[in-house]
């Protein structure tokens, strides 16, 4: 299956000029709002007249512990870090919109007139279309089989779309358009389309997959649709720059030879040649053998000049000329992710370990075409086994390049047998009720945990103390991989449990001290034991693109036990909400999980309920403890 578009000049044939300004208009405001997700808000310049809530008078034990456990939450002016921390994000993002509207601009989406070629183009386009809808009615024989089931089966489609796009835009704010009232099938195209400009940068930063989701949102098109697309695109672009190796060791093709061909042929003008010299840079240079700059720019621009609109090459093309590109945009074909040798003496066992084999045998053996335009990285809180490093993350679909995080399997070995020796013993299970009656929080805040457990604490405080030290290290190193671009130009999503989601606050902590923007799409972190404190989440919030999910259980017994030693006056994000941070979800699990031990197992549902799609038993429910 081919994607739904393969030029950004798509646009210019699907849309009239009407239309088009509409797109621009839209474009426009979803940055603007991308951009206000990042401001600092009104409520976090001043100090809340809560803050006095909590005072010796309160007598009311369960409100005191409301009170207290409100502390993390209240609203204080931002410190000149976080404030300087902020500028900078926004500063970094007005330039990645500076290029995208400029991008649109070279594009002529904002000309008034169309030429007589684009007319020509949308005519042929028109007829094709309205072809494809005759070609795809029933005729007389099958009309009574289609009245019989396929009605209905079209209803039960159209319904499953609705409510795809509904889980959507609930995440991602629909910026209100008119284009919603053309044929789905323009809005798919000019998606596509969209997708594929953003890649002409040759750079798929989390920024660029933030906006088109939003787009996406806005359009009223599901995400599974859009996951599709980058599929068939990253796909399309490793064919591509295959066929180039082939014909490179062929010696059928060279820069000159392209160059030559431009003086006969349409130039496509300079909205390809800045594409080029922003992606290539030495590197194609180096490839064309100190060919200069302009002469290569205009060898591509041959390239595109040959094929008509809609034609694969004209995008692709650039790819054919150099599969550096490729390499670039896709981390050496992913070689880097796996090539984490000088990480190792900090941290032992750090690897990315890739999940293709794990989806099927099919998938598995397509080596290095298996790629694609996002990179997934799951992170385990603690193990039971060595091979249990890959199973919780075998849920994710292959519309990702998904990877499991392998570090310091002995230090999570063992704290995982701490943790199934603690959960299993009399004692434990025998006053986990008495903890219950008094909620999680308020036994935590009062320090009321019962002699009997406190007796099992040497057994498990050490392998605990050990992992989250070790964790700290990793996330830290995840961060430096991220910088050097082990993953390529391509946004990272980063789930965790546990003391995963502890490496995942490290690495964002450490992304944000070296201002490192752009790099990461979405996180999801799961019964975190990290501060639920705002200024905490505000500056992992500065690094993050897209959106955070906190996934927490107030009845998280084993958490809040294990944390207990912890500054509580910072809170505990696995336990409690994070309140009132733009691009902050909360994911409330306390009617379902009270163990943190469950966690591992409920992966799938857990990224189905953060609007994940296409994971496999995402739909099954969270059984009741």
């Amino acid at each position: 299956m081919a994607p739904s578009s393969s030029d950004p000049r798509q646009i210019l044939v699907v849309l009239n000029p009407t239309r088009r300004k509409a797109l621009y208009q839209l474009v426009s405001e979803i940055t603007t709002y991308m951009r206000s997700q990042l401001e600092l808000q009104e409520g976090d310049q001043q100090q809340h007249a809560e803050e006095d809530a909590l005072s010796p008078a309160t007598s009311d034990a369960s409100v005191k512990v409301k009170a207290e456990a409100a502390v993390s939450q209240r609203h204080v002016p931002p410190s000149p870090e976080l404030v300087q921390l902020r500028q900078a994000a926004l500063a970094h993002l007005d330039g990645w919109r500076r290029e995208f509207l400029t991008k649109l601009k070279e594009l002529k989406i904002l000309s008034p007139t169309d030429d007589a070629e684009i007319l020509k183009e949308r005519r042929i386009r028109t007829v094709k279309v309205a072809q494809v809808k005759t070609d795809d009615a029933p005729t007389d024989g099958e009309e009574d089989l289609m009245s019989f089931g396929g009605e209905a089966a079209a209803n039960n489609a159209a319904q499953d779309t609705a409510k795809a796009v509904r889980a959507l835009q609930a995440i991602y704010h629909p910026i209100p358009t008119r284009l919603t009232t053309i044929p789905v099938q323009d809005r798919k195209e000019v998606l596509s389309a969209v997708l594929i400009l953003l890649l002409s940068t040759g750079s798929y930063s989390a920024y660029s997959r933030t906006f088109i989701t939003f787009l996406a949102s806005a359009l009223e098109l599901p995400l599974s649709f859009l996951t599709a697309e980058e599929k068939e695109i990253a796909t399309m672009m490793i064919q591509a720059s295959s066929e180039a190796e082939k014909t490179a060791h062929a010696g059928g093709m060279s820069a000159e030879a392209e160059a030559q061909k431009r003086k006969q042929q349409t130039q496509t003008g300079r909205f390809w040649k800045v594409g080029l010299a922003s992606v290539a840079g030495a590197a194609i240079i180096g490839v064309t053998g100190g060919l200069a700059a302009p002469v290569v720019a205009g060898a591509i621009g041959g390239l595109m000049g040959s094929v008509g609109l809609g034609g694969l090459a004209s995008f692709l093309g650039i790819f054919w000329m150099n599969g550096a590109l490729v390499g670039t945009l896709f981390g050496a074909f992913g070689a880097r992710m796996t090539m984490m040798d000088k990480y190792a003496r900090e941290v032992e066992d750090f690897r990315f370990l890739p999940l293709q084999d794990e989806w099927s045998p099919e998938i598995s053996k397509e080596g290095k075409d298996v790629r694609r335009l996002r990179v997934t990285v799951g992170i385990n809180g603690w193990l039971l086994s060595e091979d249990g490093v890959t199973e919780p993350w075998r849920i994710l679909s292959d519309e990702t390049e998904a990877f499991a995080l392998r570090y310091e399997v002995q230090s999570l070995l063992k704290l995982g047998s701490a943790l199934e020796d603690m959960v299993s013993s009399y004692a434990w299970n025998f006053l986990k009720i008495e903890i219950l009656r008094r909620t999680v929080l308020a036994t935590l805040w009062a320090a009321l945990w019962p002699v009997q457990i406190l007796k099992l604490a040497a057994s498990v405080d050490n392998p605990w103390n050990l992992a989250k030290n070790r964790s700290d290290k990793a996330g830290r190193i995840l961060a430096d991989a991220l910088i050097n671009k082990a993953q390529g130009e391509r946004p990272v999503t980063l789930i965790g449990y546990s003391l995963g989601a502890r490496v995942i606050y490290f690495c964002l902590k450490t992304l944000a001290e070296r201002k490192a923007f752009g790099l990461v799409d979405t996180v999801v972190l799961i019964g975190a034991p990290i501060p639920s404190n705002r200024t905490h989440w505000q500056i992992m919030r500065s690094v993050v693109a897209g959106k955070m999910f906190n996934v927490y259980s107030e009845n998280d017994y084993i958490l809040a036990f294990l944390y207990r030693a912890t500054s509580i006056q910072l809170g505990i994000s696995g336990l409690q909400a994070v309140e009132d941070i733009e691009g902050v979800e909360n994911l409330d699990l306390g009617q379902e999980v009270k163990g943190h031990l469950r966690y591992p197992k409920l992966i799938a549902q857990i990224l189905t309920r953060c609007g994940f799609p296409n994971i496999r038993g995402g739909e099954a429910p969270i059984e009741k403890e």
